[in-house]
C-alpha cells in the first residue's frame, strides 16, 4: 500500500483537522480500500486494515481474520464497490472518520447480494499511515434514491 501522504504526524494543536488535502487522501484511501475489496485479494485488502479492525453489520460483529478467511476461501467475493455519495470526512488529529453511501456487489456462499448503504469507516493514524480499524455498515432505507454518481 502506498504512502498515505500524511506525514509522520499531525501538526500541533490538530492543524490538519480539516485539512482538504488530508481530506482528500482518506477518501482517495477508501477509493484504493474498495478496488482491494473487488479484486478479492486477501493480502491487498488486509494492508488497509488495522490488526483489530471488525465490521459491524445488520448480523454483528465480523473481525478482521474472520472477514479475510471468507476472502480467502473464496466463500465471500466482491464484484463491484463503489462510492454513490460524496464522503463527508472529519479527522481528528490521528483519527478520521469518513461516511458515504456505497453500493456492492457481493457473492456469499453461493449466492449473489447487490448491497445499497450508509457506510463509516474509522481510520487511524499510525507511523504515518492511515489504517481502518471500525467499519460500520447500514442499510439505506429503500425509499432513499441513489443519488447520481
Amino acid at each position: 500500500m502506498e504512502d498515505s501522504g500524511a506525514g509522520s504526524g499531525p501538526p500541533p494543536n490538530g492543524a490538519d483537522a480539516q485539512d482538504p488535502a488530508v481530506q482528500a487522501r482518506i477518501v482517495a484511501l477508501v477509493e484504493e480500500w474498495s478496488a482491494a475489496i473487488v479484486s478479492n485479494d486477501k493480502e491487498r485488502i488486509r494492508a488497509f486494515m488495522a490488526d483489530e479492525w471488525v465490521i459491524v453489520s445488520e448480523s454483528g460483529i465480523t473481525d478482521r481474520d474472520a472477514f479475510l478467511e471468507y476472502v480467502r476461501s473464496g466463500d465471500l467475493t466482491h464484484s463491484a464497490m463503489r462510492t454513490i455519495s460524496p464522503s463527508r470526512v472529519r479527522v481528528h488529529g490521528d483519527t478520521a472518520t469518513v461516511t458515504a453511501r456505497m453500493t456492492n456487489t457481493a457473492h456469499y456462499g453461493g449466492r449473489r447480494f447487490e448491497a445499497d448503504e450508509w457506510v463509516t469507516d474509522v481510520f487511524v493514524r499510525r507511523d504515518g499511515r492511515w489504517l481502518c480499524v471500525l467499519t460500520h455498515i447500514t442499510p439505506a432505507a429503500p425509499t432513499d434514491p441513489p443519488p447520481d454518481a
